[in-house]
């Protein structure tokens, strides 16, 4: 099973709906509350190239980008191979 890990904020809708959809899948993921916690914020963008939005999404330390590049990949079925590896 692949690691997944999620840098996020409680009131991002954008995380919820990526928290979900790896739920449904029944994926465990690590998250990252990123509001309160400028050490985790200033990974997040060193580990995203630059990111600075959430959720950033990581799978297999693997930067795939936020909710729509991760439901993007969902959508083409090139997501459940990567959640797989």
């Amino acid at each position: 099973m692949a690691k997944v890990e999620l840098y996020t904020k409680a009131t991002c809708g954008y995380c919820m709906m990526a928290k979900r959809m790896l739920s449904r899948k029944g994926i465990a993921f690590e998250e990252y509350p990123v509001a309160r916690d400028a050490t985790k914020f200033d990974e997040m963008v060193r580990r995203s190239g630059g990111g600075r939005t959430v959720p950033q999404i990581f799978i297999n330390d693997t930067h795939i980008g936020g909710f729509d590049d991760m439901n993007a990949l969902d959508r083409a079925g090139n997501l459940d191979p990567l959640l797989a590896a």
